[in-house]
């Protein structure tokens, strides 16, 4: 039932995009007297699931749900139909109007989706407002990644500053330091000390590799044991049991799990004794840690993370609402086109998902707060995806449109239709990988 909802929510999400984008080209192209033969939600090869004519152009709902399309007369399009591109061209069609309004009709979907991503943030923000944790409320501090501590961050710190930006929200460090390039921290210490550190410039890069894309994080109060790992992935197996109780690990205290976590990053591949209580007795048991630093054992998570009473709901004004929240879209805009950074790299080309990924950001219940910001999130990585320059998404088509209006000559035919074949190749390549990743990873996990 859970994965049918989120399903369900990435459908519904995807359809309105779709939809809405489509509309940002059918628009324009009816205001220059552009001819919109077909409007599709889905693709229709070979048949259709409803279709009905209403003036020039066939509304319709394809079979194929792997986004939509509008048909322009006189474009080389997806429907690569050469023998209209053939025939003398028509004042309706594409091809007769003048590059600039070209350029309006293809930029359109791309500034429907990103004035949508804006719109929805704001809408919101103003109905539900914005989670928030001062950093200087937080009494445990956070977790801290265990590859930081050679830098001078220990767990319970609290960020107060990235650079010269002033951290309002706490876990917002992790963006600085993944994203935005922050280097230098203005960090508290549970002894009430404030430094200033600093990290490498690669050490997003080796943060990402190791798998902490969060370094910080709020503290969790989690010492028990949840499940055993089977014995092929596990040197835990036959020692610990389900609810055991940890007590300590190579001579560390255990309260929260990230002390777990640093104690056995400190040990990778060494044996530590473990100390743990199963029912009323007391264990010391010697466990190899594997070289990634794990025993092989899953805790418990119904934990309470610590502090998260202290999260704040901040409201706001509509007015007040359309600042933060186109400003949050562009930030998002940003955010996620510096991220791309990591997928030319191995662990960032294995990590790319398709559908099964993108459903998975959905909850397994129905939330319309979560569905709303899910569905500006996608909208805006629409956006962003359809500008890139390859020849079959709208940014392929602006290049040869700017093109044309620097040289103030036309790309010819049969470049422009090579280039949707390649366009095609490219995008069904990466269509196959990124859900071939998802299938293979819901197989053998990951």
């Amino acid at each position: 039932m859970d994965i049918l909802i989120q399903a369900a929510q990435l459908l519904l999400s995807l359809s309105i995009l779709v939809v809405l984008h489509e509309f940002g080209h059918f628009i324009p192209a009816k205001l220059f007297k552009t001819r919109v033969e077909k409007f599709y939600l889905f693709f229709d090869w070979k048949f259709s699931i409803f279709k009905k004519k209403i003036g020039d152009t066939e509304w319709g709902i394809g079979w194929l749900p792997l986004g939509g399309y509008v048909k322009i007369s006189g474009m080389v399009d997806e429907s690569m139909d050469t023998e209209q591109m053939a025939q003398p061209a028509q004042p309706w069609e594409f091809r007769s109007k003048p590059a600039w309004q070209r350029l309006i009709i293809m930029l359109g979907g791309v500034t429907v989706n990103l004035i949508l991503g804006c719109l929805i943030y704001i809408l919101v923000i103003f109905s539900y407002g914005v989670e928030k944790m001062d950093p200087n409320d937080i009494k445990a501090g956070l977790s801290v990644a265990p590859m930081l501590k050679k830098y001078g961050f220990e767990t319970g710190d609290i960020v107060l500053k990235a650079g010269d930006v002033v951290i309002e929200n706490a876990k917002d460090v992790n963006k600085e330091i993944m994203l935005r390039g922050a280097r230098s921290f203005e960090v508290k210490h549970q002894n009430g000390k404030i430094e200033t550190l600093t990290l490498p410039e690669d050490i997003d890069y080796a943060l990402f590799k190791a798998g902490a894309m969060a370094p910080f994080d709020f503290r969790l109060k989690s010492n028990v044991v949840d499940s055993v790992l089977p014995k092929s992935q596990s040197n835990a197996y036959g020692i610990l049991m389900k609810n055991d109780i940890l007590v300590s690990i190579a001579g560390h205290s255990i309260e929260y799990f990230d002390q777990t976590v640093a104690a056995l990053y400190e040990n990778k591949g060494k044996k530590v004794e473990v100390t743990f209580v199963r029912k009323n007795d007391t264990l010391v048991k010697n466990i190899l840690v594997s070289k990634e630093g794990t025993i092989g054992f899953a805790p418990k998570r119904d934990g309470i993370a610590v502090d998260t009473n202290k999260l704040q709901n901040i409201k706001y004004s509509f007015a007040q609402s359309i600042s933060v929240g186109t400003s949050y879209g562009i930030q998002t805009l940003q955010d996620y086109a510096s991220q791309l950074k990591y997928l030319f790299t191995k662990k960032g080309a294995s990590s790319i998902g398709g559908f099964g990924a993108i459903g998975k950001l959905f909850p397994p219940v129905w939330d319309w707060q979560i569905f709303w910001l899910n569905t500006a999130l996608i909208s805006i990585i629409l956006a962003f995806m359809n500008i890139l320059p390859i020849p079959a998404l709208d940014g392929g088509h602006v290049v040869f449109l700017l093109y044309e209006m620097i040289t103030d000559k036309e790309a010819p035919q049969k470049v422009l239709e090579y280039a949707q074949y390649v366009g095609f190749a490219i995008l069904l390549t990466l269509m196959v990988y990124a859900n071939g990743n998802d299938i293979y990873k819901a197989i053998f996990g990951g």
